[in-house]
Order: structure tokens, then C-alpha cells, then sequence
């Protein structure tokens, strides 16, 4: 078949294009630009703990970011939350995108299914019943031949554009003038967050958050109607922030870059036209109240790369191509309203609410949940409700973790024999049945292999409608002993079995890849 096209050469087409490669499908990257990026230090991401792990799984090397110690917020002079990250509250992770995209770029130029076109621009797509055929226009204007295309090209989408896919939504929803500088700030290693702080022309809202060699983004929220931010404006405001953090006397201190970052919410009406999809900011915007554009953008890649793959190798599922849109665009959608709902609350001024006993602390852990990843804000999806989740049985049990979640990221004993965590075995595009065993790691594993209910289970897995990859751990949250669980490539629970049940979990995994592929004269997919 021919390669998957790629438009846009950012952190979410680069980690598709990884994704597809790992999973054996060669992409063609269609970058607009020269192949190098702006050096711009105040853009920064944070990424949560399941993206991040994703790119470092996708590059082989650990980011180059700041892992957040902890967290703390103030409302005026008050400490009203303070949160240490560990196991039970994994850290974000706060690195300049120019760098995370240096590190995707590199691992790119590594894989040889990986085609980039710098220098070229998309002007026109046309599909039929085998492929689609794209053009850009450059240097030498080129016609590309693929077999499915996704539009990673950012807020002006040229893909969605010639899809004529209506981008509503709500422009300037926030507005903060960003800093990023050198300099030595306490707390080391936290990021902090204050509201309404007591010191002279901060404004509404402040946050502070480290980077990698002692740097720091500053961001400021500016009032909906302010003035254009100058920069001797803007380096008042730096001078004031740090003194005010410092004890009242501004620190020595290197400022690196400055801005004014505009938040907008838009969600496209649909994120699928036939063999056409589109990923990250060409599918939606958000970012007000400390959520992350990015990592839904990286989801969104995470979750569409098996899903290609699996039709790519063995044949197009036309119900598993409509999952991506069913569950990424609800999930983002979701996360927009919750948003929408809470800026007026939050942004809304002081009132009767000033005066209401909690409502202020209330408050501030709503705004919490948006930087921290938790809650309708911020927590990581989970697909309950996919048309790809299998009917219920009587078979089923309760695990720690909900079907359609994000499964735990637990020790697990791979078929070589070796110990690994589940998540460095996602995304190599089969699923993962593990058995909860407990005391096999005090066996090797040629005894426990043919032992108990291991080679029933392991002829059932052989016979799964997909392939799969047979892990057993010794203990899983919530899980007794004999529980297996399915799970698919990009790490959510299908299902948690109570034993070996072949017929379930063979009925199970017919869902996961929406049901046998369609014949070929219907595998457009429209």
C-alpha cells in the first residue's frame, strides 16, 4: 500500500509519523517550512505523565524538560494548595517546545519509513476508492500518492480548509504576556500559582513554572480588554514578579524571550472525511485555565497511529477509522465545555462569590485541576463509551481501573523473560493481554510458562482476531489473582476478565478492531 501522508512537521505530525513507523506503516511528511524551528523559549509545554512517556517511548531518550517537584497555589498572601509529585501524583513535565521538537525531528531523521518534504505546501487533495492523491506547490511542485492523509497543520489547517470543515468557536477566550528568563527563584524545582496576588500592577493571575538550567516561565493574565503590552511594560512586570518573589529586591536575572500568548477555543465539526482525518490544533484549540492544547494534539496521534496501522496492514474497518472521531473529538469536546463553563466562575470577579464560606478554595482547586491534569479539566480520557467498547459479560471484573481508562502502569513480565513496565509495551500496534499471577516472579519462567492456566490462556491468545502479545504481572490494582486484562495498543482497558475465557476475550477483541474488515471494493471508508 502506499504511505500515509503527513501535513505538518510539528510535535503532532512528527510523533504520528514515529507512531505509524513503529507500527511498520512508512508515512511522507509534508513540512511547509525550511525542516528547522524558531527558537522561542517562552513557548513552552507541559506535558502530562502518559505523553510524556509517549514521546521518550517514540524518541528512546528521556525528554529534555523539567520534571515539576510541586505545585503550589496562593490566593493574595495565602497558601491555598500545595501538592508534592510522586507516585500517587505523577509531575508534569515543562520543556520548550523548540527542543521537543528537535528531539522528534531527530529520531525522525533515524527511521527510514519516514519520508519528510520540507519546503512544500499542500494546495489540493482529491480521493477515490484506493487512495488519494495530494499536490504541493514549492521549489518543484510534487504530486504524492498515499493512503490515508491527516492534516496536522495547526489552527489554519489547510487540510481542513479544503475539506470544507467548519472550525467554530471562540476567539481570545484568554489573553497572558509571557517571560522567559534566567535567574534563581524559590521555591527550586515548583511551580507556583497566584491569584489575585497583593503586590504592585501584577494583575489578576500569575504563574511561575521552572525549566530545564534555571530557567522559568512567567505568564501573566492580562483583562480581557487590555492595551497592547509594550515591552518596557513587559520588563516592569518581570522586575516587580521577581522582586516579589525574592524577599523584595529584584534578583540578577537574563531575560530570553517575551510574548503575548492568545488562547482560543475552536473544535472542528468533524475530524474525518473519507480517507482524510485531522490531529491537534487543525481539529481543536483550547488552553484557558492551565489545560494543554499539546497533549490532546499528542492523544489524538496516539490514538489514530494504531488504529491507521491495524487498517493499513490487514484491511479497512470502516467502524475502527470512525472511533478516532467518536472518542478523541468527545473527549476534547467535553474538556471545551468543562472549560467554558468554569471561565465565567473563576473569571468572573469578586461579588456575593468573594463572600461565600469555600468558595474562593473551591474555586482555586477548579483552576488547580487545569494545570495539574485532574478532573473534567484535565484528567486523562478515558473511552467508555467508544463504539469499539465490547457488550458486557458475566465474565467481567472489577480491576482499579475503569474500562476505556488508561491502564496502570504496572511491572510486567514480557515473553522473553525479561521485566519491563506495561507502558514501554504500547504502541507497537497489537494488543496486550496480561495475566495477574501473583508469586511467579519467584519462578523462572520456563516453569510457570506451561504451568496452571498459562498455556490455555496462551492458545487463546494465539487465536485472537488481532495480534496480541501475552504479559503476565505479578499484581494489579484491584485485580485478584487469575485476572486478565485486555488492553489495546494505545493503552486503554477493553476489558478486565475473571480467568481464562476464551470466548469473551476473542469476542472482545473483535470489537477493539471494529469488526472484520470490509471488502475491498467498500474500503474507502466514506
Amino acid at each position: 500500500m502506499d504511505p500515509v501522508i503527513v501535513v505538518g512537521a510539528g510535535p503532532v505530525g512528527l510523533t504520528l509519523a514515529l507512531a505509524l513507523a513503529r507500527q511498520g506503516v512508512p508515512s511522507v511528511v509534508l513540512d511547509e517550512g525550511p525542516g528547522k524551528d524558531e527558537q522561542r523559549p517562552a513557548r513552552t509545554a507541559v506535558l502530562r505523565d502518559d505523553t510524556a512517556a509517549l514521546v521518550e517511548r517514540l524518541c528512546s531518550v528521556p525528554l529534555a524538560g523539567a520534571q515539576l517537584a510541586g505545585w503550589r497555589s496562593y490566593r493574595r498572601k495565602q497558601q491555598v494548595r500545595a501538592v508534592a509529585f510522586g507516585a500517587d501524583e505523577p509531575a508534569p513535565v515543562h520543556l520548550v517546545q523548540h527542543v521537543l521538537t528537535g528531539a522528534l525531528r531527530e529520531a525522525v531523521a533515524a527511521e527510514r519509513l519516514i519520508k519528510v518534504a520540507v519546503n512544500s505546501r499542500l494546495d489540493s487533495v482529491e480521493q477515490d476508492a484506493t487512495g488519494l492523491t495530494a499536490h504541493t506547490r514549492g521549489p518543484d511542485g510534487t504530486w504524492w500518492r498515499g493512503s490515508y492523509l491527516v492534516g496536522c497543520d495547526g489552527p489554519r489547517s489547510t487540510v481542513r480548509k479544503l475539506l470544507e470543515i467548519r472550525f467554530p468557536g471562540r476567539t481570545a477566550v484568554e489573553r497572558h504576556a509571557v517571560a522567559a528568563l534566567r535567574a534563581e527563584l524559590p521555591p527550586a524545582g515548583e511551580a507556583l500559582l497566584y491569584r489575585l496576588p497583593p503586590w504592585r500592577g501584577a494583575g489578576p493571575e500569575i504563574a511561575v513554572r521552572p525549566l530545564p538550567e534555571g530557567a522559568w516561565r512567567i505568564d501573566w493574565l492580562l483583562p480581557s480588554r487590555s492595551e497592547l503590552v509594550t515591552p518596557d511594560a513587559l520588563v516592569t512586570r518581570v522586575r516587580d514578579t521577581l522582586a516579589a518573589l525574592c524577599g523584595g529586591s529584584t534578583p540578577p536575572y537574563e531575560l530570553l524571550d517575551t510574548g503575548v500568548h492568545t488562547v482560543h477555543h475552536r473544535l472542528a465539526r468533524r475530524w474525518r472525511s473519507g480517507r482524510c482525518f485531522l490531529a491537534g490544533d487543525a481539529a481543536h484549540l483550547l488552553g484557558a485555565l492551565g489545560t494543554q492544547g499539546l497533549d490532546e494534539g499528542l492523544r489524538d496521534a496516539d490514538n489514530l497511529a494504531w488504529k491507521l496501522a491495524h487498517c493499513w496492514h490487514h484491511g479497512e474497518s470502516r467502524a475502527l477509522l470512525s472511533s478516532y472521531q467518536a472518542e478523541r473529538r468527545t473527549c476534547v469536546a467535553a474538556r471545551l465545555r468543562a472549560a467554558d463553563q468554569a471561565l465565567p466562575i473563576l473569571r468572573g470577579g469578586g461579588g456575593l462569590r468573594s463572600y461565600v464560606p469555600g468558595g474562593a478554595r473551591g474555586h482555586d482547586g477548579l483552576l488547580a485541576d487545569g494545570h495539574l491534569g485532574r478532573g473534567p479539566l484535565g484528567a486523562v480520557p478515558s473511552y467508555a463509551s467508544s463504539p469499539l467498547a465490547p457488550g458486557t459479560t458475566p465474565a467481567e471484573t472489577i480491576v482499579g481501573t475503569a474500562p476505556g481508562a488508561p491502564v496502570a502502569d504496572v511491572p510486567v513480565t514480557a515473553p522473553d523473560g525479561a521485566t519491563v513496565s506495561l507502558r514501554d509495551r504500547l504502541g507497537r500496534g497489537r494488543l496486550l493481554v496480561v495475566l495477574v499471577a501473583p508469586g511467579t516472579g519467584v519462578w523462572e519462567r520456563r516453569h510457570w510458562l506451561t504451568a496452571g492456566v498459562m498455556p490455555r490462556l496462551a492458545a487463546a491468545v494465539a487465536a485472537l482476531p488481532m495480534t496480541a502479545e501475552l504479559l503476565v504481572a505479578e499484581e494489579y490494582p484491584g485485580a485478584a489473582a487469575h485476572t486478565v486484562l485486555l488492553v489495546r495498543p494505545d493503552g486503554h482497558l477493553v476489558s478486565a476478565l475473571a480467568g481464562v475465557r476464551p470466548e469473551e476475550l476473542h469476542a472482545a477483541a473483535e470489537a477493539v478492531r471494529g469488526g472484520a474488515p470490509a471488502e475491498a471494493g467498500v474500503r474507502a471508508g466514506r
